[in-house]
């Protein structure tokens, strides 16, 4: 009897980790589908750099994607003559699809749809249309570290307070390096790492009797950091604040004309250039809550310059863009994002 009690016994207990393991793998696949979706939806997600030919001009536009609030698909066809949404936009296993209204001369709109996949990072496909078909290719647009830019910094020691300006610059493969400036000069900074939020770099200090190294380790959050900084000589509080943080990002805007308002997207980045519509803006000069900046475009042996000036107050631009045949009037609102704070976990306190 206790053998056979005892058998039954391992049986039981066999059936139990059995449906155990059975639950947790049923569990388990939503998450892993969850992970797929979310996967798939990240090799659409954001800007898209594209080209396309039509006789012997190539065009060079810009392919933004989103999702809306009912999480389907959205998206943006940005060039230098506005922003024209896209519609009936559908991603799946690196198919893409979408339909884009182009506006005519005579304020005729055509419909051309979009057929194309996305892999490896390159998008390519052809636009289809009443006037023929064009060919697209891009690739991602390349995403400027947050790390980068000029920031003011205070390092307080006891009841001392030391300042310094920090400029943070990454070349063509995003690697990032710096630049200390303060009183006694400038001086490089070395190592400069950033990762999901969390800034280090080291500063070599030198006074005319001594010299020694610190190292930085903080959080980058908006347009703040916070901090420590650490030598053998002790630790001490650190506080940043990024250098005309009221205008670097993405602003949306609306231009005036006689045949209505056309929107345009002006994206400023932290080392000043910015784009435009799909135009590289070489630098925007800022002084005293005002901006301005130009575009030089080349049609052949032809230039067409546009000038912009507008004043920035509380998140809002009002201004001007101005060319040679006339002047229009522009009105812009910043896109204000809000960051999540990450729970705390061993891996990032």
């Amino acid at each position: 009897m206790n053998h056979r009690a005892n058998l039954k016994a391992i049986v039981l207990c066999s059936l139990l980790v059995l449906a155990m393991v059975c639950s947790q793998a049923f569990a388990q696949a939503p998450a892993a589908s969850a992970r797929q979706r979310s996967r798939g939806g990240f090799a659409l997600y954001g800007d898209w750099q594209v080209k396309m030919q039509f006789g012997e001009r190539q065009f060079e536009s810009i392919l933004s994607f989103t999702r809306g609030q009912e999480g389907k698909w959205k998206g943006s066809w940005i060039s230098l003559w506005g922003i024209g949404d896209l519609a009936d936009v559908k991603f799946e296993e690196e198919e893409l699809t979408f339909s884009y209204s182009m506006p005519g001369r005579g304020g005729e709109a055509t419909i051309s749809k979009f057929e194309g996949t996305i892999k490896e990072g390159k998008l390519s496909g052809t636009l289809k249309g009443e006037r023929g078909e064009t060919k697209i290719e891009g690739k991602r647009a390349p995403r400027t570290s947050r790390a980068v830019g000029s920031w003011e910094m205070k390092i307080k020691v006891g009841e001392r307070e030391f300042t310094g300006t920090l400029t943070i610059t990454a070349d063509k493969e995003g690697k990032l390096s710096g630049v200390w400036k303060s009183q006694r000069g400038e001086r490089p900074v070395t190592d400069v790492k950033y990762e999901r939020g969390r800034l280090s770099y080291k500063r070599t200090i030198k006074t005319e009797d001594n010299e020694w190294t610190s190292t930085f380790e903080g959080n980058i959050r908006g347009n703040a950091i916070t901090g420590k900084v650490k030598s053998d000589r002790g630790e001490a509080e650190v506080t940043g604040q990024r250098i005309n943080g009221d205008i670097i990002g993405t602003w949306n805007l609306e231009i005036a004309s006689d045949q209505g308002s056309t929107r345009q997207r002006l994206r400023i980045n932290p080392d000043m250039t910015a784009l435009y519509g799909s135009n590289l803006v070489k630098k925007v000069d800022v002084e005293d809550g005002k901006i301005s900046f130009k575009i030089v475009l080349e049609f052949g042996d032809q230039k067409y310059e546009m000038n912009v000036e507008g004043k920035i107050e509380e998140n809002k631009l009002t201004g001007e863009l101005k060319t040679s045949r006339r002047t229009r009037k522009i009105t812009g609102t910043k896109v204000i994002r809000r960051y999540r704070r990450r729970p705390t976990t061993s891996q990032n306190r």
